[in-house]
C-alpha cells in the first residue's frame, strides 16, 4: 500500500470516528460540580471530612430499630435480607483467616463504619440519613459491641477519639495521609 493511500485511509478512519463520537446515545445527563460535591464526601480516621452533627446510643437504638433492624435484624445478627452482615460480635481474628469479619474485630478506625452508613445505608436508600442519624447509629453498634459506653454521644470530635479492639494490627501505609 502507497504511503498515500495509507494516509487516506488513515483520515477517512479519524473521520468516521469522530463522527461516532459526535453522535450521543442521550444517556443520562453531564454532571455538574454539585453532583460531584454530593458524594466527594470522606471520613478519614483523623476525622477529617466528617459533618456537623452528633448522635447518642439511645437515638441509634431507635433509628436503627426504625431504618435498620429489617436487614440486620433487632439483635444485629445479620441475615434478615440477602447480605446483610452481622454488626455484632466476632470471635478475635487470631482463630484463623476463616474467622468471619465483623466491626468489632475487623475495624481499624471508627469513622470507617460512619463513612460506609453514611454511603450505603439504609440499602434500599442510599444516602438518606442525616448526619444526626448517621452518628446516632454509628454510636448504637459501637456500644452494642461494648467498644463505647451507653452514655457516649457522637459526633465529629469523639468518634474519630474510638479506640477500636484491631486497630493496632493495621499497617498504614502513608499515616501522614490520615
Amino acid at each position: 500500500m502507497s504511503t498515500l493511500k495509507l494516509a487516506l485511509a488513515l483520515a477517512a478512519s479519524v473521520a468516521v470516528a469522530a463522527a461516532a463520537l459526535a453522535q450521543s446515545p442521550n444517556l443520562g445527563k453531564p454532571i455538574t460540580e454539585a453532583d460531584i460535591k454530593a458524594w466527594d464526601i470522606e471520613a478519614a480516621p483523623s476525622g477529617r471530612g466528617l459533618p456537623p452533627g452528633k448522635g447518642t446510643v439511645a437515638d441509634g437504638a431507635k433509628v436503627y430499630a426504625d431504618k435498620c433492624a429489617a436487614c440486620h435484624k433487632p439483635d444485629l445478627t445479620g441475615g434478615g435480607a440477602p447480605g446483610a452482615g452481622t454488626l455484632i460480635g466476632g470471635q478475635p481474628l487470631s482463630n484463623g483467616i476463616e474467622t468471619p469479619k465483623t466491626i468489632a474485630n475487623f475495624y481499624g478506625h471508627s469513622t470507617t463504619l460512619f463513612d460506609f452508613i453514611r454511603r450505603a445505608m439504609p440499602f434500599q436508600a442510599p444516602r438518606t440519613l442525616t448526619s444526626d442519624e448517621v452518628y446516632a447509629v454509628t454510636a448504637f453498634i459501637l456500644a452494642r459491641n461494648k467498644i463505647i459506653p451507653d452514655s457516649a454521644v457522637m459526633n465529629a470530635e469523639t468518634l474519630p477519639k474510638v479506640k477500636m479492639p484491631n486497630a493496632d494490627n493495621f499497617i498504614i501505609k502513608f499515616p501522614d495521609r490520615i
